[in-house]
């Protein structure tokens, strides 16, 4: 896309110059402020440059991995500044913009992740992915998330946060959803006619958990966490929370379940809406970043 609306940089772990080479960088961050559809809680807009701040304070050095997983490379992109009163011209702009970011990584092997902003952000991100990829691919989308976002439409907008999944739904890209805790009757409909996987809040860490969401994913994943997936005792920062999400044990059971049996192409972390002097969510997604990176590079199959 030409001249496409860049906002000043910032640097994911403030990493010296070498290891955010974006002509080396086997990892890319690109922040997306985008807030168009948020319908209690604001403030998503402020997510990815919290988490970039709050990046800076985690350490190189993961013991899980016994690693320093951004000796492989972590560009930062610049923030998008997209129009944030028409959702379907700010999200067209985007899935222009992140399509040319795919076929690069598709060049390059590069693991892209995307800093929200909302989630009604991932709906173009998916498509490029699986526009690129081709309908033979595989691809799965794995959604984290305390909302099963399958409305057909929300407060008028058929493109709104609380409508992303089902729109990738209609894309024919398969949904695989965990921690769903807070749904419609119009979206129960939706799961039993298109026979979805959801493993409902109230069943993470029963037996088998982790393995009945990796037998329902194909062998290519696009990975999307909305925040309040966590209980909110560890992400309070988000404008929907709901009581009984995931433990952070709970989370990093099923993303090295996920990231060492299937193949993750991408992956976007979205509703983090920062609180000013509440540093604790913004480190916590900071870190949930810097994980997924750690695993797509050292658990890889």
């Amino acid at each position: 896309m030409a001249d496409p609306p860049w906002l000043p940089p910032q640097n994911f772990l403030g990493l010296p110059p070498e290891l955010c080479d974006p002509g080396t960088a086997r990892s890319a961050v690109l922040p997306i402020p985008y807030e168009a559809t948020t319908s209690y809680g604001t403030g998503t807009r402020r997510g990815p440059s919290a988490i970039l701040e709050a990046s800076a304070q985690v350490e190189f050095y993961d013991p899980e991995l016994d690693a320093e997983p951004c000796r492989t490379g972590i560009h930062t992109y610049p923030a998008l500044d997209l129009p944030a009163g028409d959702s379907r011209q700010a999200l067209a702009m985007l899935r222009a913009v992140y399509g040319d970011l795919v076929r690069e990584a598709l060049r390059t092997g590069r693991f892209l992740v995307g800093l929200g902003g909302e989630h009604g952000l991932t709906y173009p991100l998916v498509a490029a992915w699986h526009e690129a990829l081709g309908r033979g691919a595989g691809l799965h989308v794995l959604q984290l998330d305390a909302h099963a976002d399958l409305r057909d439409e929300y407060q008028g907008n058929r493109f709104s946060h609380a409508c992303v999944m089902r729109r990738v739904v209609e894309e024919g890209v398969p949904v695989v959803a965990a921690g769903v805790r807070s749904i419609s009757v119009e979206e129960r409909d939706v799961i039993r006619e298109r026979s979805l996987t959801v493993v409902f809040g109230h069943e993470l860490g029963a037996r088998g958990w982790v393995d009945r969401v990796l037998r329902a994913l194909g062998p290519q994943v696009y990975l999307s966490i909305d925040v309040d997936f966590f209980d909110p005792s560890l992400v309070p920062a988000t404008g929907t929370p709901q009581p009984g999400g995931a433990s952070w044990a709970q989370a990093l059971e099923l993303l090295r379940g996920v990231f060492a049996e299937r193949r993750v192409v991408a992956a976007d972390v979205v509703e983090l809406a920062p609180v000013p002097g509440l540093h604790a969510p913004d480190f916590a997604v900071a870190k949930l970043v810097y994980k997924l990176i750690g695993y797509r590079w050292n658990l890889r199959t």
